[in-house]
């Protein structure tokens, strides 16, 4: 085994120390100066531009104009270092943000149309294992670059090249618009400006970093962003399980609340005030799908009676503010047929969801419950949660075999032997984490039934009102049946806000508030970092410069993979901006479609040489294919009803990849065997 020189290890392990008592320092400074009666409005500004100093440093002290720096970072990356960046990229604002909130709204298996939270927990921590005992170690030997360049040096020619390269570009795209997402969200909820200024301010700190020193820099700058990650997850985890349970170590002592948790849900489904609210959004959504029978002439009739409430207003002389409600409520009024049709066939499915009991959400402890209220028997719902719940397991472990930007992560490493050691220092960090995820779950969910649930609309704390403001689909409440107590059908959590509204729904200083956001945004730049790097490599190493065999210096593709980058990162930034998707579902969709592309070609050219190149490009093309054409045929903008999705066995879209890697595999094989060399007959 290759190993670093003592010295190097000893000036690395220095510079880790000073980092750590830097940001300790300037974590102790800001809470001090809160207590001594500084502003929220500074306390947010400084942990977003802080950290992003931080890392912008680290950026300027990594850049590079060397290849072998700007691809690998010189192959010298220490396995416990790399470990902290691999988990850093891994971690995601899907992980950091999401994953608790998947919990809290499916529980611990979900229901017949969504898989749980558990299936994240379980799927991307075995996918891991998967990389450590069958895949990284084996690129690693192989001295590459990039994934597209194993297709290339397996079997030859042209075409496995360029699909893997597409194929890295489209999983990679998907994921990276969803830590931009997320970057937006939390930047403009440290700084109060608009979201998609947010995303902007983000992006800069993304950009540094990676535009600068490529993997030599995101790798060093996604190390200090792990230990943002660490500290901005466990501290208000382990605050809120002191306070609550008077045990720091969330992952052992939340136990207890589950069974709290059991009996207000029992509560919950005989309570009378619970029916009402049922009952009222059963109303909206009937209503909602009277609308959709005839758009053109609902439309019609909705503008009138908005136009009609303005002039009564208006003559009525009422309040400025009712007027101004109204004048809104007109103007959101959809403009043509098309927007009426997806504004309200969101807003029927919505309410028809809410209209079930707990809200449409699933007992949090049982397993593979099913929906309370639905048409559905049962039994057909059970069988459904159980088979989404394994496709999701499936999906998640094969694509994190096939991730494009983690993979290259362990090109980085000296030796083959200290790609397989970095993989398990990368477990035990994601561990660590991922331990704490279900806690926290647990810990909001009895702290919003027991504070929230029964309190009055008129004493509802202070920053509920903040996250309506920023964003409805985070956070709503709304007095739907009128008696002006909240009920917990009234209160919506978007997945995406649980982890960071933890500290305050929890009373804790808002300088931790500062501290999670700082982490989430962490999360989302690294793999950001990481994603960008990736794309722009496919899009310059693996097809421009190959496709058209420009010969070129090294330092020349730097820089044109410099520039590519940007140009992804701005595309993305737009993108973003749509709000079109929650994290977790474009997540989901990038790892299906990076396990129906990569896996199968991969592990057969490992481990088979039988395989050919006919065989790699045909079951590449049929996984790949397959996969889109069930998610595309299955995406909500072109089903007007949710009786329009025509599921398979009843596995939802983003978790096509239970049918591409299989059919991949097949193919590959299959066509393999045709079109493999015969034995020269004996002389």
């Amino acid at each position: 085994m290759c190993r670093l020189p003592a010295v190097t290890m000893a000036r690395i392990h220095k510079f880790f120390v000073f980092y750590l008592l830097g940001l300790g320092c300037f974590i102790g400074l800001v809470a001090w100066a809160e207590r001594a009666g500084l502003s929220r409005q500074w306390i947010g500004p400084l942990f977003l531009f802080v950290p992003v100093m931080m890392y912008a440093a680290i950026g300027v002290w990594g850049r590079t104009a060397d290849s072998e720096e700007y691809y690998v970072a010189g192959r010298r990356i220490p396995p416990v270092y790399n470990g902290m960046a691999t988990a850093a990229d891994w971690m995601s604002a899907a992980s950091f943000l999401s994953l608790s909130g998947a919990l809290y709204l499916q529980g611990f298996a979900g229901t017949s149309q969504q898989a749980g939270g558990l299936a994240y927990l379980l799927g991307w921590s075995g996918g891991f294992v998967l990389v450590a005992l069958l895949i990284a170690p084996q690129l690693r030997a192989l001295n590459l670059y990039t994934l597209p360049d194993f297709f290339q040096l397996r079997y030859g020619g042209r075409w496995p090249r360029v699909i893997a390269a597409v194929a890295a570009v489209m999983c990679s795209f998907s994921y990276v618009v969803a830590q931009i997402y997320a970057v937006g969200l939390i930047a403009s909820r440290l700084t109060g400006v608009q979201f998609e200024i947010g995303i902007m301010l983000g992006l800069g700190g993304v950009l540094v970093c990676s535009f600068l020193g490529g993997m030599r820099a995101i790798t060093w700058t996604q190390v200090a962003q792990y230990v943002m990650i660490l500290l901005a997850f466990l501290i208000p985890v382990s605050w809120l399980a002191y306070q609550r349970l008077g045990n720091p170590v969330a992952a052992v002592a939340y136990t207890q609340d589950l069974g709290k948790i059991a009996a207000y849900e029992k509560g919950l489904l005989s309570d009378p005030a619970e029916r009402d609210v049922e009952l009222v959004f059963l109303q909206k959504g009937m209503l909602y799908e009277s609308r959709l029978r005839n758009i053109p002439a609902a439309l019609e009739a909705e503008r009138a009676r908005l136009h009609e409430k303005v002039q009564q207003l208006r003559i009525s002389n009422a309040e400025l503010s009712q007027v101004l409600a109204a004048g809104r409520e007109l103007a959101a009024l959809p403009q043509d047929e098309a927007s009426a049709r997806e504004l309200w066939t969101a807003a029927m499915r919505e309410n028809y969801a809410r209209a079930q009991p707990l809200g449409g959400m699933p007992q949090h402890t049982l397993p593979y419950a099913p929906m309370l209220g639905s048409e559905q028997s049962a039994q057909e719902q059970e069988s459904l949660s159980r088979r989404n719940f394994m496709a999701l397991m499936f999906c998640l472990m094969l694509g994190t075999a096939g991730l494009p930007h983690l993979l290259t992560r362990y090109y980085t490493l000296p030796s083959p032997a200290a790609a397989r050691s970095s993989v398990v220092w990368t477990l035990f960090f994601v561990v660590l984490l991922y331990t704490s995820a279900p806690a926290l779950a647990a810990l909001v969910k009895l702290e919003v039934m027991q504070s929230l649930v029964g309190s009055h609309f008129d004493a509802l704390p202070a920053w509920i009102a903040q996250w309506t403001r920023m964003d409805n689909a985070l956070l709503s409440i709304e007095d739907v049946n009128g008696d002006g107590i909240v009920q917990w059908g009234e209160i919506h959590l978007g997945a995406d806000l649980i982890m960071l509204a933890t500290p305050e729904l929890g009373g804790l200083p808002f300088v931790v508030s500062g501290l999670v956001a700082a982490g989430g945004l962490a999360a989302a730049l690294s793999t950001a970092d990481g994603l960008l790097l990736t794309i722009s490599n496919a899009l310059v190493r693996d097809l421009y410069l190959v496709e058209r065999g420009k010969s070129v210096t090294p330092q020349q593709r730097v820089i044109l993979s410099k520039f590519t980058l940007l140009l992804v990162a701005l595309a993305a930034a737009a993108v973003a901006s749509v709000r079109s998707s929650g994290i977790l579902v474009l997540v989901s969709a990038s790892f299906s479609i990076a396990a129906a592309a990569f896996v199968p070609a991969m592990l057969l050219g490992l481990y088979w040489r039988g395989a050919t190149r006919r065989g790699a490009v045909c079951g590449m093309v049929a996984g790949l294919g397959i996969t889109l054409y069930y998610m595309v045929a299955n995406m909500p903008l072109t089903s007007a009803s949710p009786g329009a999705l025509h599921l398979w066995w009843g596995i939802q879209p983003t978790l096509a990849a239970v049918f591409g890697v299989p059919l991949g595999v097949v193919v590959t094989w299959a066509v393999s065997c045709c079109t493999r060399p015969r034995p020269a007959p004996p002389a």
